[in-house]
């Protein structure tokens, strides 16, 4: 079965193939770096990461980048209005611009780590790519698809006859939605309502750049035009984003980008859908805006919000709470103890080869391998995917396996999770070790028929949310 993504512009599932054989060209709109970004942002992000593994466990080469913003995006996107989000964060937190992008970028790095993404290739910085812009605004003035106008260079929206094609707004509804939002200077400055901004004269924003028409800031839209192109060529394979994303954002890239081009910008657009928490819109002033390192100081862990972001379906609305949080932990749990009482019963033995293997784990493996990838490649259905992941365990455990056998399994499992990344190597820490001695004492407390102190021990550590099972090569623990 090929891989089939739904594709934003068509609007149907498509059957994918690639620009050049073997290879797969992404870009992923990525953070904008003037705050931690929130669990809804990550879905987008885990999408992302999904449809890399994929890739890579068909055997393709890929190649991800994932833009930065760090200059451009303005509060209120769609009518080019508002401030700069990374002024308003530099007039909140008294620190400079680089300063401010720097913390966050690295944050956003490290969430990315614990959440077990697999960093992209390159992240270009919006503010390492002005020459890039500015070239591609001198670009589209020279075609005629763009205007000056006062102190702004805009993009002429009647120029490009298949804007709204991605987002499926027919131009005269942009036209008379985007006049309905604007003020009357904006207004004057356009020839069209809802022409978007390229360029902005401004000496005195905080953020600023010389350019053929004054010192002053690019357009938001700009940035991922020129880095995509510059980083994967004129035509991309895979473009993704949240749903927010496809207008005016995406809608505007692809305006940019192909009449200078001639060729179609992206081949298959994916957008994940909103994220609720708790029911409701994320929001700090409900108290349930999430982020990935405030959940861990919490107590859960990473690898659970992984679980529990990409088990639904990325183009279905999802609710993140930290009920089912608690429930996706014990998924992981047991996910990772199902692998680690393989890895116990295969030993040292290597698989048999699988060419015309035989026998019940064999077929089971055949199964799995055959139900898993079925399920991924029809536009990551993870809720199948999964269901093939815990029937494979129930039947794996009925069959316990070992030796060559185990080995056998355990190696499926491992290659399906190469796409799901739930055996991600977990840290050790000074209580992990702590937890060990103690373990350790309540063994040889056993053997010396002190069972008072072995209770007293699985007592304590139950009280702390560790689990204990006793199996005959010795006792193994894992937090609730």
């Amino acid at each position: 079965m090929a891989i089939r993504f739904k594709d934003t512009m068509s609007r149907r599932l498509e059957e994918f193939s690639p620009l050049e054989p073997g290879r797969v060209r992404m870009y992923n709109c990525g953070p904008t770096v003037y705050t931690y970004a929130h669990i809804g942002n990550f879905r987008s992000f885990l999408m992302a990461d999904l449809i890399r593994r994929l890739f890579e466990y068909h055997g393709y080469e890929v190649r991800q980048v994932m833009n930065i913003t760090d200059v451009g995006h303005m509060t209120i996107d769609t009518d080019d209005a508002g401030e700069d989000k990374m002024e308003k964060a530099m007039r909140k937190e008294g620190r400079s611009a680089f300063d401010i992008a720097r913390y966050y970028e690295a944050a956003f790095l490290e969430d990315l780590d614990a959440l077990g993404i697999q960093r992209a290739h390159v992240y270009p910085r919006a503010s390492d790519h002005i020459e890039e812009m500015i070239a591609l605004v001198a670009a589209l003035l020279e075609k005629g698809i763009a205007y000056q106008s006062d102190d702004t260079i805009l993009y002429d929206i009647a120029k490009f006859p298949s804007y709204g094609q991605l987002s499926g707004k027919r131009l005269e509804d942009l036209q008379a939605g985007a006049g309905g939002r604007l003020t009357g200077e904006m207004l004057e400055q356009k020839r069209n309502p809802g022409d978007f901004r390229l360029w902005k004269v401004d000496p005195s924003h905080v953020l600023q750049w010389d350019s053929p028409w004054g010192r002053g800031y690019p357009g938001w839209h700009l940035e991922c035009s020129v880095m995509a192109r510059k980083y994967l060529g004129d035509t991309l394979d895979i473009h993704t984003g949240g749903e927010d994303n496809i207008f005016p954002h995406h809608e505007s890239e692809r305006a940019q980008i192909e009449p200078v081009t001639g060729k179609p910008f992206v081949r298959y657009w994916i957008h994940n859908r909103h994220l609720m928490a708790e029911g409701q819109k994320m929001s700090k002033s409900l108290g349930n805006f999430y982020t990935v390192r405030g959940l861990i100081k919490e107590g859960f862990d990473p690898i659970a919000i992984r679980y529990l972001l990409m088990s639904t379906h990325y183009r279905a609305p999802a609710n993140f709470t930290k009920e089912a949080l608690k429930g996706a932990w014990e998924s992981v749990v047991r996910v990772r103890n199902f692998a680690r009482r393989l890895e116990e019963a295969a030993g040292d033995a290597a698989a048999p080869t699988p060419d015309g293997a035989q026998g019940p784990v064999a077929t089971a493996v055949r199964a799995f391998e055959q139900g898993f990838a079925e399920a991924m490649d029809d536009d990551l259905n993870m809720s199948p995917a999964l269901a093939q992941v815990f029937d494979f365990m129930r039947e794996i455990n009925r069959l316990e396996p070992t030796g060559s056998e185990a080995r056998r399994a355990l190696d499926a499992y491992r290659r399906a999770d190469h796409v799901l990344g739930l055996l991600k190597a977990e840290e050790r820490s000074a209580e992990d070790a702590e937890i060990d001695a103690l373990l350790e004492e309540r063994q040889a407390a056993r053997k010396a028929k002190d069972f008072a102190r072995a209770d007293e021990i699985r007592d304590e550590l139950t009280a702390r949310g560790i689990v204990i099972e006793d199996t005959p090569g010795g006792a193994r623990w894992y937090r609730k």
